[in-house]
């Protein structure tokens, strides 16, 4: 039988947003849940060392958001492993229901559902998906030990995922439509330096190369955007390293969005523009989009969520 439950705060994510979100709600005796979503500890958990999470120098990010959630579990935080497939925000009590068939009503709901790596969109490239094609080196870059590969992108994902694959692979090629990095200086400096490394410039990718049996790519072909010219590029393992779009697909239809789907909150707030429901971290972040910024809004959250739960109690 379905079951029902209430709380006074729902956090729906569990990346470094929601964790600490449930951590200060906690803390503020709310009594939330938290419903981890389909990536339980979110985007770091895809990621190798993390070297800018202020006390530790270096830390495995699977580790780390380990850490977190027995932390929010600790001060109180009921983390549940599930998915919310529906929630509506028309009225409060707010309603979320999940995978499993649970209802969850809520006076008030933290959103830190996060982001998602973006695709290009080619039908190659999803024809591809999973036999070669991949937006996560951390998780694929073990089946390209002594291989070619090529990443696609210029920004810190793109970088960061070149330089990991550099330990497995015997060459990576980095297709970039500029001739310059938006990377961080301190990892553009690594990559030049790594011998392992190819840069192409001004080259984007048309098309990702295969045989279906056994299904798996053999190459790319770029197409240089000042020439117009098509070339082939000889490859097992392609890398989408193009950003990320907010998962914003339970609240898109029902929030004030902008910038391509990041969900508004008001200025040095993370209310939305319906009261009680609040954001945090990739969801609404466009700019900064790290992790130590994400659990400042989380804590942010949580707190602003205490204070418009007292504000209604009066």
């Amino acid at each position: 039988m379905a079951e029902t439950r209430h709380t006074k705060t729902l956090i729906i994510g569990s990346g470094p947003a929601g964790y600490t979100a449930g951590v200060y709600a906690s803390r503020a005796m709310l009594n939330p849940i938290l419903v981890q979503g389909m990536e339980p500890g979110g985007q770091l958990t895809t990621t190798t060392e993390v070297e800018n999470w202020p006390g530790e120098t270096e830390i495995q990010g699977p580790e780390l958001m380990q850490k977190m959630q027995a932390h929010a579990e600790a001060t109180g935080t009921e983390v549940i492993m599930d998915i919310i497939s529906s929630l509506d925000l028309s009225k409060r009590p707010f309603t979320a229901t999940s995978d499993s068939g649970t209802t969850y009503t809520a006076d008030s709901v933290i959103l830190a559902t996060g982001a998602r790596a973006k695709w290009l969109g080619l039908p190659s490239e999803e024809e591809f998906k999973g036999f070669g094609v991949s937006a996560c080196a951390t998780c694929d870059g073990f089946f390209y030990r002594g291989q070619e590969i090529v990443v696609v992108g210029g920004g810190n994902t793109a970088v960061e995922e070149a330089l990991f694959l550099t330990n497995f692979a015997s060459k990576v090629t980095l297709i970039h439509r500029r001739d310059e990095l938006r990377a961080e200086k301190v990892l553009q400096e690594r990559l030049f330096k790594n011998p392992k490394i190819e840069p192409l410039w001004f080259h984007e990718l048309v098309e990702v190369l295969g045989t279906d049996d056994p299904k798996g790519v053999t190459g790319v072909k770029v197409k240089n955007v000042k020439t117009g010219e098509i070339r082939e590029i000889p490859c097992k393992g392609v890398f989408i390293a193009i950003g990320h779009a907010p998962a914003n697909e339970l609240v898109k239809d029902q929030l004030e969005t902008h910038m391509g789907g990041y969900v508004v909150t008001k200025p040095d707030s993370t209310a939305t523009s319906i009261p009680g429901v609040f954001a945090a971290g990739d969801l609404t972040d466009w700019k900064f989009r790290q992790a130590v910024t994400s659990a400042g809004m989380g804590c942010m959250a949580a707190l602003e969520a205490e204070h418009f739960l007292a504000e209604q109690d009066d």
